[in-house]
């Protein structure tokens, strides 16, 4: 865990005199989740347009992320039981006489997505459960209606606002640094499972992170304490810089 302290002037647009913002970065199981099914989705509305001419009914919004078991050890330890991706709800395989693999289309989709977002996420620690069932016909006949309207097959509510706090701001910018594929070329040793927390007390910030190790990269406890400070310091840097003459203390 590393600690943060920021100073800031007090923001006018925020009335309240405590703020609390929590970012899950993209190593962090919720985050894997909700991105491979959006990845997913936009990928198969592309090959439902090549193969089928339209986007017919599809809900593939529903997954879960079960821990596997690992065996860690500096230098290098090793997977027990791999993590376990299940993935449910329905979608087209079949329309009129054509028809796509979608089994395989959603494993290839998937395993891609990870090669191109995550550097140790692969095919032997990462197992996908495909629980996709075939499209319902009631709602698959909206779809095959036609007509200049589309009819909505489902209700939802959406929240938004702008802009970003300037606390939102830091956790959104530092969590997207560490990430970042410079800061991980820099400290390898560094995970992706990065979650911040950041609580502001008036004009005064406190950020916790928590970065996972990634254990072949430290040699033993005294590495991991030189490594862990020294990138610290690269925190507090780019802290200082995304709020400038403003004081970062430890």
């Amino acid at each position: 865990m590393i600690a943060l302290n920021l100073k800031i002037n007090p923001q006018k647009e925020v009335d309240s005199s405590v703020e609390i913002v929590e970012r899950k970065g993209l190593g962090h199981p919720d985050t894997i989740c909700d991105l491979v099914v959006d990845q997913l989705s936009i990928r198969l509305s592309q090959i439902y347009k090549k193969e089928f001419g339209v986007i017919p009914h599809f809900n593939i919004d529903k997954a879960l992320l079960s821990a596997g078991t690992a065996e860690n050890r500096f230098g290098g330890g090793k997977i027990i039981k791999p993590m376990l991706f299940v993935i449910g709800d329905r979608a087209t395989e079949k329309l009129g006489r054509k028809k796509i693999n979608l089994k395989k289309i959603i494993e290839l989709e998937i395993y891609q997505f990870l090669k191109e977002k995550y550097r140790f996420l692969n095919k032997k620690n990462f197992i996908i459960q495909n629980e996709i069932k075939p499209a319902s016909s009631s709602l698959a006949d909206i779809f095959a209606r036609g007509g200049k309207i589309l009819p909505a097959n489902d209700t939802s509510a959406l929240v938004g606002y702008a802009p970003m706090t300037k606390l939102e701001t830091i956790v959104f910018n530092l969590e997207r640094f560490i990430n970042s594929p410079s800061f991980k070329k820099q400290f390898p040793e560094t995970g992706e499972d990065v979650k911040i927390m950041g609580y502001r007390e008036g004009e005064k910030i406190h950020l916790v992170l928590a970065i996972a190790f990634v254990d072949r990269f430290v040699k033993n406890e005294d590495d991991y304490f030189e490594k862990k400070d020294k990138f610290f310091w690269q925190l507090k840097s780019f802290c200082k810089k995304i709020l400038p003459k403003k004081s970062v203390s430890r």
